[in-house]
């Protein structure tokens, strides 16, 4: 079993209440618009940290990350992306690889909702963990915990917190 936090559009801005829901997973993942350098390093020195740029992240974040990331964690084929829409509205950039080749685990960022998707079209599982950040029109920053086992996500739970 390996547990996984994942966050998105910190926009430069970590609370250390998000570290202390976060102390126990293995992993950090982070779906884009990381903001800022020294945001990216307080999470990749306080857990091994996944991460892809977003529309905002400048070349300092951009050198250290990918668009896209697509790789296997217990069997389970995860891809995260920071625009990538949501079933049945998937972005112009990932449409047709999705389609031809979906994986079992989409992640992206960028609209500052949270949503949680079975795609049963196309056999995956959708996560847009929200927005952890201050800067955005939402109301309610979350993050996202859960356990990948024998290939499948196990025990999703969501960190909420009212933006200040």
């Amino acid at each position: 079993m390996i547990k996984i936090g994942l966050l998105s559009d910190t926009h430069g801005f970590i609370d250390n209440q998000y570290l202390d829901f976060l102390k126990d997973v293995d992993e950090v993942w982070h779906a884009g618009d990381i903001g800022s350098l020294p945001c990216y390093e307080k999470l990749y020195n306080f857990k091994p940290l996944r991460a892809v740029y977003g529309n905002i992240d400048g070349t300092n974040i951009r050198i250290r990350t990918k668009e896209h990331l697509r790789f296997k964690i217990d069997n389970l084929d995860v891809w995260i992306t920071h625009i990538g829409g949501y079933p049945g509205n998937y972005s112009p950039y990932v449409k047709t690889e999705i389609h031809k080749n979906p994986p079992d685990l989409f992640i992206c960022g960028h609209s500052h909702i949270l949503k949680v998707i079975n795609d049963k079209k196309l056999g995956l599982l959708h996560i847009n963990p929200g927005a952890a950040g201050n800067s955005g029109l939402h109301n309610v920053k979350t993050i996202v915990r859960f356990e990948i086992h024998e290939s499948r996500v196990k025990n999703l739970e969501i960190f909420e917190m009212e933006r200040r």
